[in-house]
C-alpha cells in the first residue's frame, strides 16, 4: 500500500509516475491512518461542488497535529482555506470585493515595473527561484497589504515555515519553526494593523485597509483579521512562486514547445494554463465526509479524511487527451489546479496575470536561456516546485 505520510524517496520530486499508476489501478487508495487519497478529475470535482458532503473544517485533523490552542492551529483553522460557511463566505467576500477586474488593471503597470527591475538587476549566472520566481509573489502581496518596502524581508520565510507544517509529515523542526513563524507573523501584522487604522489606505487597492473596514463592521473579528492576512501571503507566494519556475524549467525543457510561445506571444495564456495543469503547484487538497459515501465503489466512513490529488486529476486520461504530454495551445483545458466549487481559489486572475507577465517578459528578454543540471528538488508533498534553479543568462 502507498503510504502518503511516508512515501518512496522519488516520489517529492517526481511524484507523476505515481499517479499515472493511481489512475489507472487505485483511483481510491485507503491510507493507513483511515484517510483515503482520491485521484480522478471528476471525483474531486463532485466533491469539490458538494459542500455538504465535503467539508474544508480541519479541526478534528489538526488538533492532534498542532496541538489545539497551538499558533498553527489557530492559524490554520481560521484562515479561508480550510474553514465553510458562514466564515468562509463573509471572508471570501470581502477578499473578492477588493480582487475585482479594475483593481487588477491598476495593479498590472506595478507588476510589470517589479518584473522589469528583477530581469534588469538579474546576473548572468541566477537562481530563477531566489532571484525571480520568489520575489514576484513577495512583492505583489506586499503592494497587495501595502507593507512598507523595508519591512518585507521576513516574509518569505514566515510563509514557507506555515505552509510546510502542511505537509503530512512533519519533524519537531518544522513544527517549532511553524509556530514561531505564526508568533512573528501575527505580531507584525498586529503593529501593521494598529498603523493602518490610523491611517487607512486607499480601499481599491489596499486590501488590509478593506480586511479592517470589514473587522469595523463586525464581519470578522480581530483573530480572523490577522490570520486571513497571513494567508493571503501564504496562498500568494508558495504557488505563484512554482507556477513562475515549474513554467521556465518546462518551457526549457521541450523548446519545440518554448520556440511556439516565442513564434507567437497571442499563447501566453493557454501555456500558463498547461504549465498549471502538468505541473500544479498546489499537488493536494484536503476534505473530511460527514456521513458515508461511496467514490470508486469503495465505503468512505463519515468524519474522514480525504487527499484530494490535484496533480493526479490534472493527468486523467478520461479529461484530457494525450495527458502526459506538456501542448502550450492545448485547448480546453479543464484542470483542477485552483481546486473548484465555493473554495475555488479567490486569487486565480491574479496568480494567472502574474504568471503570465513574469513568464512572457522573462522570455521576451532571455530566449535563450540555460538551466544548469543541479536544480534544487522543493523537497514537498503538497506542493510542487523547486527550491533552486541555476541558470546561465544570453544577453542580446
Amino acid at each position: 500500500m502507498f503510504n502518503l505520510a511516508n512515501p518512496p524517496a522519488d516520489f517529492t520530486e517526481n511524484p507523476f509516475p505515481h499517479y499515472d499508476d493511481w489512475l489507472q489501478n487505485s483511483p481510491v487508495m485507503p491510507q493507513p491512518d483511515g484517510s483515503f487519497v482520491i485521484v480522478k478529475h471528476a471525483d474531486l470535482n463532485a466533491i469539490y461542488r458538494d459542500t455538504d458532503t465535503y467539508i474544508s473544517d480541519k479541526k478534528q485533523a489538526f488538533e492532534p497535529k498542532f496541538g489545539a490552542g497551538s499558533p498553527l492551529f489557530e492559524h490554520h483553522t481560521t484562515s479561508l482555506v480550510f474553514n465553510d460557511p458562514p466564515l468562509h463566505t463573509r471572508v471570501r467576500r470581502i477578499m473578492t470585493s477588493a480582487l475585482t477586474p479594475r483593481a487588477l488593471a491598476r495593479m498590472e503597470p506595478g507588476l510589470i515595473a517589479t518584473v522589469d527591475t528583477l530581469l534588469d538587476e538579474m546576473p548572468q549566472t541566477p537562481d530563477l527561484i531566489e532571484d525571480f520566481a520568489s520575489t514576484i509573489p513577495i512583492q505583489i502581496i506586499g503592494n497587495l497589504l501595502d507593507v512598507p518596502m523595508s519591512e518585507r524581508g521576513p516574509l518569505r520565510d514566515w510563509s514557507l515555515a506555515i505552509l510546510g507544517a502542511l505537509e503530512p509529515t512533519l519533524t519537531s523542526d518544522q513544527l517549532s519553526q511553524g509556530h514561531a513563524a505564526v508568533r512573528e507573523f501575527k505580531a507584525y501584522l498586529q503593529d501593521l494593523i494598529a498603523r493602518r487604522r490610523a491611517r487607512p489606505g486607499d480601499p481599491d487597492t489596499d486590501v488590509l485597509t478593506r480586511l479592517i473596514a470589514g473587522d469595523n463592521s463586525g464581519q470578522l473579528t480581530e483573530i480572523e483579521l490577522i490570520q486571513n492576512c497571513i494567508f493571503i501571503l501564504n496562498a500568494g507566494h508558495e504557488t505563484t512562486t512554482n507556477l513562475i519556475g515549474n513554467g521556465l524549467a518546462l518551457l526549457h525543457d521541450d523548446p519545440a514547445q518554448k520556440q511556439i510561445v516565442l513564434n507567437d506571444f497571442s499563447v501566453i495564456d493557454s501555456a500558463v494554463e498547461e504549465i498549471l495543469r502538468l505541473r500544479s503547484p498546489n499537488q493536494f487538497g484536503n476534505r473530511e465526509t460527514t456521513r458515508e459515501v461511496i467514490i470508486g465503489g469503495q465505503a468512505i466512513p463519515p468524519q474522514s479524511n480525504l487527499h484530494l490529488c490535484i496533480g493526479a486529476a490534472n493527468r486523467d486520461p478520461e479529461v484530457f487527451d494525450n495527458p502526459t504530454d506538456f501542448d502550450v495551445t492545448r485547448r480546453p483545458n479543464r484542470h483542477l489546479a485552483f481546486a473548484g466549487g465555493p473554495h475555488i481559489c479567490v486569487g486565480l486572475t491574479l496568480a494567472r496575470m502574474e504568471g503570465r507577465i513574469a513568464i512572457e517578459r522573462f522570455l521576451r528578454r532571455y530566449p535563450d536561456y540555460a538551466l544548469t543540471q543541479n536544480r534544487g528538488a522543493g523537497g514537498r508533498i503538497r506542493f510542487h516546485g523547486y527550491s533552486s534553479l541555476p541558470a546561465q543568462l544570453v544577453r542580446g
